[in-house]
């Protein structure tokens, strides 16, 4: 796996090894990145299901004020951070990056607690487990945590259906590429 863009381009991170992680495809990733374009700079970006920190890292790279990496599992929240050490990217330094070792539910509540409001939030649990995909997007629809102009981004199988709606947050585009997509979600009054 390799930064694709921006001040750490074509550098390496550490995969995820013996750990059960899927991470999401450097091509994939390029994708996502050509679609948001440059709003990601001095954005607030959020990597749900951090894994191996991929998504947030480009994110940095590309110039976001900071991310916000949340991870639920020990081991795979010490491989973000050493990732982020190989790129001397230290957690908390100019509160550019944050490593909160929660599930998704808890670190969310932590951001919503601390009346954190995101730009990008993106999503990346288990591709099998549509239920927690639901789940997380209806916290974030009856949250403040998306931005006026935020968008939520999922990641997930091709064959998965996503609501098209929530109360709040609607589907703008739907992005096929092998046997992923990514549903992109905004507000409805700022859609």
């Amino acid at each position: 796996m390799r930064v694709i863009a921006g001040k750490f381009r074509s550098r390496r991170l550490k995969g995820p090894g013996k750990l059960r992680l899927r991470p999401t495809s450097d091509r994939l990733r390029e994708t996502l990145f050509n679609v948001l374009g440059p709003a990601v700079r001095d954005s607030l970006f959020v990597d749900l299901y951090a894994g191996t920190g991929a998504i947030g890292i480009e994110a940095l790279s590309r110039g976001a004020r900071e991310v916000v990496f949340i991870e639920g599992h020990a081991a795979t929240a010490r491989l973000v951070r050493e990732n982020l050490a190989a790129l001397g990217i230290s957690p908390g330094e100019k509160k550019s990056a944050e490593v909160i070792e929660a599930t998704a539910a808890k670190g969310l509540k932590t951001l919503a607690a601390r009346h954190r409001v995101a730009d990008f939030i993106f999503l990346d649990p288990p591709y099998e487990d549509v239920e927690e995909h639901l789940r997380v997007l209806e916290f974030l629809d009856a949250s403040h945590l998306v931005a006026p102009q935020g968008v939520v981004i999922a990641e997930h199988s091709r064959k998965t259906e996503l609501p098209e709606r929530l109360d709040r947050l609607e589907r703008i585009r739907l992005l096929e590429q092998g046997d992923a997509a990514l549903s992109f979600y905004r507000l409805a009054a700022a859609a």
